[in-house]
């Protein structure tokens, strides 16, 4: 099966349906899929060939949608690039990949004045709002035949699917994920690997079609992608904002539409129960809620829990590289808040040690590794950092994904999410997971955020420095948290100094808190 085929299937299956609620519109599987052809074969009309790679700049919208779902249509390979990406690194990812044609709209259009310049492999850009550019850009080249309207472009083409070239082995998409440090890496995933993992968690998520999913994470982030084609996949329909701005009109919408699930982030959710009332919020409706990318605090799912014991709470684990792991039962979250339990349907999880054994041994530290049809190909143009990540496993030729991210399992075999390797803090000898010294600061009931970095120092190597968001009304003094960080902790994992703040702290363009730039500072 290819992923263009969960949009093709659905509108065949139900045309007339709802696939999408975005500002205000709705829009039908079968106007969706119409759109989407039109946009294949105008690619193709441009000489757009299979394996090519189209990207998508633009914010979560119809057209991002339809963007997609095109460049797939036409055998390509589509990039969804995240709108608050500056320009450098724009044209980093446009040249990495080739990028043959380029989406997006006036407003990002100012962010790459010297395109064509700098980025000799693009043919062709397509704007949504053309007009508008022309008048916005009156010093960019629009008249340039490389420079066209989208939706121009899309009324002389046939809205009859082109002929598909690809096989399920096939490239589908490159996603990019920000490093620690250097330029991003472009995850490279097949047809089949997106597809395996979205079977594996609408198996257990128990999606159908009558499931309305509201996605306000960015289309370019794995975690929001997903949303859309797994929802396009059973048949469900998409509730699409740009973002988490404005709590009070996602709690409406999720109220107005009726909404069964709803993917958040910590950092959504730490904002959401701070909004005066929350517990009192008509959620009858709601049937499930996820989270991924960053681990929760124990607090905050059971205060969440507390307020809506019927919403069903699914933690989970996954990095771009495989998509997803594993998820925690939605029963056992209230006996293992900061479990992410096993591993998902059709993939096999395990701990090994530094030699590279399986651990076995409840409560042993390792890495963790992955097996499964949902691994990446590996890091485009990166055969070196590839070969780190995917090594040899149980057959010839087979590999498996080192994750990076070190675990330890309980006695029945939950896992339990330590540390990222790099992220490990060596102090006085000792090793400290910044997750557990997290864990004590969010059991006050007055800290909102909270992160906790390695600082130097002369005699410690490292020190543990806590950066910890307060409510406004807070009268809570470090002396405190300290207190209670000292009664809850062995003493080398005491913060030796806390930074007590009152707005939020800096956050990455997929919403996890930026621990580069605190330590940049």
């Amino acid at each position: 099966m290819l992923v263009n085929e969960f949009l093709e299937n659905s509108a065949k299956a139900n045309p007339e349906k709802t696939a999408l609620i975005c500002q205000n519109k709705r829009f039908a599987y079968n106007e969706i899929n119409s759109m989407a052809n039109q946009l294949s074969n105008a690619c193709i009309g441009f000489g757009f060939d299979k394996k090519d790679r189209g990207a998508v700049y633009l914010d979560n919208s119809l057209e991002t949608v339809v963007s997609i779902f095109g460049i797939l249509k036409a055998s390509g390979m589509f990039i969804v690039i995240n709108p608050q990406v500056k320009e450098k690194k724009i044209e980093y990812i446009l040249n990495d990949a080739q990028v043959k044609i380029l989406i997006t709209d006036s407003k990002h259009l100012q962010a790459i004045p010297e395109i064509f310049n700098n980025c000799p492999s693009l043919k062709k850009v397509l704007i949504i709002d053309f007009e508008r550019a022309k008048q916005r850009n009156p010093q960019f080249p629009i008249n340039n035949t490389n420079i066209v309207s989208f939706y121009a472009t899309l009324e002389k083409q046939s809205a009859v699917c082109p002929i598909k070239q690809c096989i399920d082995i096939d490239l589908c998409c490159l996603i990019y994920t920000s490093g620690s440090t250097g330029n991003p890496k472009g995850v490279m995933l097949t047809h089949l690997n997106m597809v395996t993992a979205a079977d594996s968690i609408i198996e257990y998520l128990q999606n159908t079609s009558d499931d309305i999913i509201l996605n306000c994470l960015p289309l370019a982030f794995d975690y929001g992608l997903y949303q859309v084609l797994m929802a396009f996949k059973f048949g469900g329909t998409v509730v699409l904002e740009k973002s988490f701005v404005y709590p009070y009109q996602i709690i409406d919408l999720i109220i107005k539409e009726k909404v069964t699930g709803f993917p958040f982030v910590p950092a959504i959710l730490a904002l959401l129960l701070q909004l005066k009332n929350f517990e009192i919020i008509d959620f009858s409706n709601l049937r499930y809620v996820t989270n991924t990318a960053q681990a929760l605090s124990v607090q905050h799912i059971l205060k969440f829990r507390k307020f809506f014991p019927h919403v069903e709470f699914y933690s989970m684990y996954g990095l771009t590289e495989c998509k997803r792991v594993a998820y925690l039962s939605p029963e056992k979250i209230d006996q293992k808040p900061n479990s992410v339990g096993k591993a998902m349907p059709n993939t096999e999880a395990y701990i090994v040690n530094e030699k590279g054994e399986k651990i076995t041994s409840p409560d042993e530290i390792g890495e963790l590794v992955i097996r499964g049809a949902n691994i990446m190909k590996g890091y485009w143009n990166l055969p070196e950092l590839t070969a780190q990540r995917l090594k040899s496993a149980f057959y010839p030729e087979e590999k498996v994904l080192y994750s990076g991210d070190l675990f330890k399992m309980d006695e029945d075999g939950d896992l339990y999410f330590i540390s990222r390797k790099d992220d490990i803090i060596k102090t006085a000898g000792e090793m400290v997971s910044p997750k557990e010294v997290e864990d004590v600061l969010y059991e006050l009931e007055e800290v909102v955020e909270a992160a906790v970095i390695g600082v130097d120092d002369e005699i410690l190597g490292k020190a543990i420095k806590a950066f910890v968001v307060l409510k406004e009304s807070s009268q809570l003094k470090e002396n405190e948290i300290l207190l209670h960080c000292s009664k809850c902790l062995e003493n080398f994992m005491v913060p030796k100094s806390i930074e007590i703040r009152y707005s939020a702290l800096p956050k990455t363009s997929t919403g996890k808190i930026s621990k580069k730039d605190l330590v940049n500072g």
